[in-house]
């Protein structure tokens, strides 16, 4: 083989790498169009949404279907559907698109810092974590936090979030869990609420308390039902679906504190996030003998996450702050 040969071979061979990564690198137009259109199922939501034309929004994905050899969308009439192939590659560039969009974001607001995009509980939130950001961010001037509420676990690989405080087992796919405290949940109520009460055993309060109306927490469906069995409360006492005494059902421990307060019947409450309300004398400790549990609150971290320095910044503040908390 002579020496034009080998020229005219590598050069065919250096077109052929380039026309091939080229293909498997869509424009983001192309790209941005079929995210949004797979968003909302419809080429006139996707083109009102990026502030183009329906024909626009139309070529622009036929353009990439070709690009790609493959169809992404049934058309049939007026109305579009994913097809498998689409519905895969659809989950797989929204989340790139994310990550260019925060990536992007972070440099253009944050040049020579970071940004954490934490998920957190909302009253855990609230109540313990606000207060003490402030030391976070005067210790770590250059990292700017987001947060985003999250009531149970969800899919990093799907959201733009770096980090979550969860409450639950240590168990999270994909993910480290570093733990951070455990809950101590007990029964409180209004004053007014406890002197209507009829306690029939002053002795034994734990047992007056399954003929009273007791708030629920969805995320803690068996916390009274435990409670109880800690307490020897025997099966007589709890209903046929073992089950306490039904009452209200809350989503968020806010609203049962607030439902609390307002006397509607007895919550099983974290001490630590209610001692505002204790201080002010809105609600008073029942019985002073917390739920023991298994479960705790941890520092959910996915795998890819766990290098990013705002993650690391933020975990080690988080050992120290809860260090000091229990000096």
């Amino acid at each position: 083989m002579g020496i034009l040969t080998l020229i005219i071979t590598s050069t065919y061979l250096n077109h052929m790498t380039k026309q091939s990564s080229k293909r498997l690198l869509p424009s983001t137009s192309m790209l941005a169009a079929f995210d949004a259109a797979a968003r909302t199922g419809s080429f006139t939501a996707a083109a009102k949404e990026l502030a183009l034309t329906q024909g626009a929004i139309s070529r622009q994905i036929t353009a990439l279907e070709q690009q790609l050899s493959i169809n992404l969308f049934k058309r049939h009439k007026q109305t579009i559907a994913l097809t498998e192939a689409g519905k895969i590659y659809a989950k797989e560039i929204h989340s790139a698109l994310s990550h260019i969009r925060s990536a992007t974001l972070n440099i253009m607001t944050n040049p020579t810092g970071g940004v954490l995009n934490l998920a957190i509980l909302p009253m855990f939130g609230s109540r313990w974590l606000m207060p003490r950001l402030p030391d976070f961010l005067a210790k770590n001037p250059k990292i700017t936090i987001n947060t985003v509420s999250k009531l149970s676990p969800f899919d990093f690989s799907l959201e733009d979030i770096h980090c979550a405080i969860h409450f639950g087992s240590e168990h999270w796919p994909q993910a480290n869990c570093s733990f951070l405290m455990d809950e101590k949940a007990i029964p409180v109520c209004s004053p007014t609420f406890f002197k209507a009460m009829e306690v029939t055993q002053p002795s034994n309060i734990a047992a007056s308390l399954i003929n009273q109306p007791l708030l629920h927490i969805s995320t803690r469906p068996n916390a009274w039902l435990q409670w109880f069995e800690e307490h020897l409360i025997t099966a007589e006492n709890i209903n046929a679906e073992g089950k306490a005494k039904q009452g209200m059902h809350f989503e968020q421990f806010s609203i049962a504190t607030n439902a609390a307060i307002a006397g509607l019947g007895v919550a099983l409450l974290p001490k630590f996030l209610i001692e505002n309300e204790l201080e002010r004398g809105e609600l008073m400790v029942i019985c002073n003998q917390p739920l023991s549990t298994q479960n705790g609150y941890y520092l959910v971290t996915p795998i890819d996450k766990q290098d990013y320095a705002p993650v690391i910044a933020f975990k080690k503040w988080l050992e120290e702050t809860l260090t000091n908390d229990r000096q």
